[in-house]
């Protein structure tokens, strides 16, 4: 029977390991492109700020525009992050504290460094500017 077992749990770890490969691509595969298409609106000069310190602080991971980067970080321009479900208050936990991974597979978000409470508004502002551009309410 331990036999048995050893069979069974060995043939689950090895269907697990595949399905996760052909889900997941190799870190070496990541390309780094945009995942989504954002349509950029004219932007309020809240949120022109908002772009800059976005570029600086945010565009490494989360592309320009908020549009993701493929194997790096998910586009903000997307609408698991519409106002309903990720409060403004959420985007400043994140740059805070960072974030545990639950939404995608780009691992955890560390804590943004040298990033102040009145810059992480500026940016939520141009993040919501684009959002709504896009049809993310």
């Amino acid at each position: 029977m331990n036999r048995r077992m050893i069979l069974i749990a060995a043939v689950v770890i090895a269907a697990a390991f595949v399905i996760y490969r052909a889900v997941m691509p190799p870190p070496e595969q990541a390309s780094g492109a945009p995942l989504v298409n954002v349509a950029m609106p004219d932007l309020s000069p809240a949120a022109r700020e908002g772009k800059v310190l976005f570029d600086r602080s945010c565009a490494a991971c989360h592309g320009d525009n908020a549009a993701g980067r493929d194997g790096l970080g998910p586009p903000l321009i997307h609408k698991i992050y519409e106002p309903g479900h990720h409060a403004d208050v959420s985007f400043h936990l994140a740059a805070t504290n960072g974030v545990r991974s639950h939404h995608w597979t780009f691992g955890d978000m560390p804590p943004v460094e040298g990033i102040a409470d009145d810059e992480i508004d500026r940016i939520v502002v141009y993040i919501r500017e684009v959002q709504r551009a896009n049809g993310i309410n």
